[in-house]
């Protein structure tokens, strides 16, 4: 416990340097990249947000609201400091991106990667770059987003941003990074994607962030499924060696992220069925919330549950070693044969693209998933 969290006070320094570092760079801003040297080549700005023009209004949110643990205002005062200030992880506000033939010089086959497919852009977000940074403003596809990663509780997760960017206030609520938006300085709980209160913002009107899919997958898995990916560069603007994650490793899986091992603070709640960091596919609406263990689907390929008392179907896409969830409320029946699934009205489809609405679903460590959603169904 105490070596975890000597790794992540580490990470103070690495904001610190940063910040001095882009000051030697003149006016370009912490976050502002093509300045520290890097053998990335060749590099593209195409996600550049400046947090000084950008901030005019709040994050778009959507029209219901996700469901919380608590109130709000309990959830913020669960709200402890995980070490470095505001900003002491500094977001990646200028990203630049290399071709995938580049990329390959520095990634593994079993690293970790987080994919974005969205309209025409194809990206990833290589989780040695991420766990430094935590959140990468981008733009993709014209929209502005934030790609986020909390290396505590192991959650990927994309938002629409709007005209603001978000950046990591050094608040953490069950083990969780807290984002704050840079327009309103509203809490916004990675997991939960909902407004609390926080030290700039009293009393924020509940609300939930407009989310999008980002895949938790390896980077073998990823170029296989798309050649032509752009990935997120090492040339970030700050001086950190993305070599070594203060964490671990996750190929193969060691330190904090070993399943058995404890959360580095204390969870909202503890629940014996899995080890603390096993890792579940969840689901969460309105009405409640759904979570899968990632090796149950891995073997059953298909399993069927329910999901605020609504029927649904979790897919395993074998490609990229992910999970789908799907509303079933007429409980359709569906199976599951040599990569496809197979509909009782003779269709087949993708993993992904089953005739049902998909419900946006991401990889989590148990420990934080029910904690967040205490009445979550688990399928296990």
């Amino acid at each position: 416990m105490t070596n975890s969290v000597t790794r992540r006070a580490a990470l103070v320094s690495v904001g610190t340097g940063a910040a001095a570092l882009a000051g030697c760079l003149g006016d370009r801003g912490v976050g502002s990249a093509g300045s520290a040297s890097s053998t990335d080549s060749p590099t593209e700005g195409d996600g550049s947000s400046d947090p000084s023009t950008a901030d005019r209004s709040g994050p778009p949110t959507r029209d219901d609201t996700l469901p919380l643990p608590m109130n709000s205002s309990s959830i913020r005062d669960r709200a402890i400091s995980g070490g470095p200030p505001k900003d002491g992880i500094p977001a990646i506000d200028d990203p630049q991106f290399v071709t995938a033939a580049a990329a390959a010089e520095r990634l593994n086959p079993g690293d970790p990667v987080f994919g974005l497919a969205r309209g025409d852009a194809v990206k990833a977000y290589p989780q040695s770059i991420l766990v430094s940074h935590e959140i990468c403003n981008d733009v993709v596809d014209g929209v502005p987003v934030s790609v986020t990663y909390c290396p505590l509780t192991g959650t990927a997760m994309g938002f629409e941003r709007g005209d603001t960017t978000f950046g990591v206030s050094g608040r953490l609520v069950n083990n969780n990074l807290i984002m704050y938006d840079r327009a309103t300085e509203t809490w916004w709980p990675q997991v939960l994607a909902t407004a609390i209160p926080g030290p700039w913002n009293e009393s924020p009107a509940t609300r939930s962030l407009r989310e999008f899919r980002v895949v938790w997958t390896t980077w073998e898995r990823w170029v296989d499924r798309h050649p032509e990916t752009r990935v997120l560069s090492r040339e970030t603007g700050f001086a950190r060696n993305y070599d070594d994650d203060p964490y671990g490793t996750y190929n193969p899986r060691l330190g904090y992220y070993e399943p058995e091992s404890s959360p580095m603070f204390p969870p909202l709640a503890t629940d014996e069925r899995l080890e603390p960091k096993r890792v579940v596919i969840g689901a969460r609406t309105a009405a409640g919330a759904f979570a899968v263990e990632k090796n149950h689907l891995r073997d059953a390929k298909l399993v069927r549950g329910e999901l605020g008392g609504t029927p649904v179907v979790a897919t395993y896409d074998q490609a990229l070693d992910t999970g789908y969830v799907f509303l079933n409320p007429d409980t359709r029946r569906f199976d599951y044969r040599r990569g496809r699934v197979h509909g009782a009205d003779g269709g087949t489809h993708p993993p992904a693209d089953l005739p049902l609405e998909r419900v946006d679903a991401f990889d989590a460590m148990w420990f934080a998933w029910r904690g967040f959603y205490p009445e979550t169904t688990l399928y296990d």
